[in-house]
């Protein structure tokens, strides 16, 4: 696994159904799309005889691997079951040749799969039955579980987690440092009111950029500022993601037609600006200003299910005119790929000069699910609150674009199946 590149290593016991046949079983919900990289969802329109519904699926970059080398499954994806909900892997056989169709085309109890994770997002697979010293090792170990996975990549080198931790240590151990934030790789200063976060990441050797991708070996770092380290009040909400909308107003018109159609002059008073804000929960009234809000269609509050991949979340207009849209399926693959894990960590800010500390308690955060994500954006935990804004100025055009869901920090737990709170100092 290592020879191939692989950062992080997964062992599975097979059940017996977990075969070509009946595919691989992943667990319930959706929290296996967190561990094995994959593509796009989509929506398969080629039903079997008897299928009640479209089944979403999303393909994998999959090799098996044994003692002559690495061979591309290349049928392989996962597919989603939102009735139950549940994801499964299938196609693992399909055109591969040097595959191990003797242990995965029957029933057969006791084995043992085995799955790597590069970097890039390439997935390793190998497979030993029951009795193999391999197999014996991982159930003789005591291994930290996630949904019905075994983590083993400590057994590749560093762990990811020992790693971020004595990164944060060494940070906290700073003291003050001044804001700044990575350009092309150096460390450039850095003074305006968000800064905090770019001065961890800069620390961290995180350079900024607007891809979904975690920031620091599969983990995503969050900052978020105090007044102490003693009661860790934050002072504002969490901002989970920034996702730009993928149909209504916003994509179709773009961005100025938005702001120009739902907009509201500037409150403040400063000529040249109309701006798109406010707090959008579901099920709340529509904004004052912007006589917009939000809806979800696709996922059922009473039943914790999505009833419809192809659904989303909605900014309407209370005319009835849908001013932005995120598809369950693009917020799904942005949530997965971003907040698989993730750690937030306290800061105090002085200025000026801009300086900061970082806290030694930091908040770990594992095993999210998407469903969990929606189930706190129906009770109103998560909601949406823009950023956005048209500046004419000398006859230029500014836009700034910043869709953000947010959270209070409180509620952050509730994205998670597990959390703990570390002092880095000791860990």
């Amino acid at each position: 696994m290592r020879e191939y590149g692989a950062s992080r290593l997964y062992a599975k016991e097979l059940a017996a159904n977990d075969n070509s046949k009946n595919q691989v079983y992943l667990g319930g919900g959706f929290g296996a799309l967190n561990i094995i990289p994959h593509g796009d969802i989509y929506v398969d329109r080629e039903q079997r005889a008897g299928s009640k519904q479209d089944r979403p699926k999303a393909s994998v970059e999959f090799y098996w691997i044994d003692e002559g080398g690495r061979h591309l499954a290349p049928g392989a994806n996962l597919i989603l079951y939102p009735d139950y909900p549940e994801v499964r892997m299938s196609g693992f056989l399909r055109g591969c040749r040097p595959a191990p169709s003797d242990l995965m085309n029957q029933r057969l109890d006791g084995r043992i799969m085995f799955f790597g994770v590069t970097p890039d997002g390439k997935v390793l697979g190998y497979v030993v039955p029951d009795g193999h010293p391999l197999g014996n090792e991982v159930k003789a170990g005591l291994w930290q579980r996630l949904g019905v996975f075994l983590e083993l990549s400590a057994l590749l080198g560093r762990d990811p987690k020992s790693a971020l931790l004595a990164e944060l240590r060494r940070v906290h151990e700073m003291g003050w440092i001044a804001g700044q934030r990575l350009r092309g790789g150096s460390k450039v200063s850095y003074s305006a009111p968000n800064a905090g976060g770019y001065t961890l990441e800069a620390e961290l050797g995180i350079s900024p950029n607007g891809n979904a991708e975690p920031d620091f070996m599969g983990w995503e770092v969050k900052q978020y500022g105090v007044t102490n380290f003693q009661r860790f009040t934050p002072k504002s909400p969490v901002t989970l993601m920034t996702p730009e909308p993928t149909a209504g107003v916003y994509r179709t018109e773009g961005v100025e037609a938005f702001v120009r159609r739902f907009g509201y002059p500037d409150t403040r008073g400063r000529q040249g600006r109309l701006n798109f804000g406010g707090i959008y929960r579901y099920g709340g009234a529509p904004h004052a200003r912007t006589r917009c809000s939000v809806f979800v269609e696709g996922f059922d509050p009473a039943t914790g299910k999505i009833a419809d991949i192809d659904g989303g979340i909605y900014l309407r207009h209370a005319a009835g005119d849908d001013a932005a849209v995120w598809t369950l399926r693009g917020m799904m693959e942005h949530w997965n790929r971003k907040h698989a894990q993730a750690v937030y960590v306290p800061s105090i800010c002085e200025n000026p000069p801009r300086r900061y500390q970082f806290g030694h308690p930091v908040l770990l955060c594992e095993q999210t699910d998407f469903i969990l994500f929606l189930k706190a954006f129906v009770a109103g935990k998560v909601y949406y609150d823009p950023g956005i804004k048209l500046v004419e100025e000398t006859g230029a055009e500014e836009i700034k674009r910043r869709s953000q869901f947010r959270i209070k920090h409180a509620h952050l737990t509730d994205l998670y199946h597990s959390h703990q709170v570390v002092d880095v100092r000791t860990a």
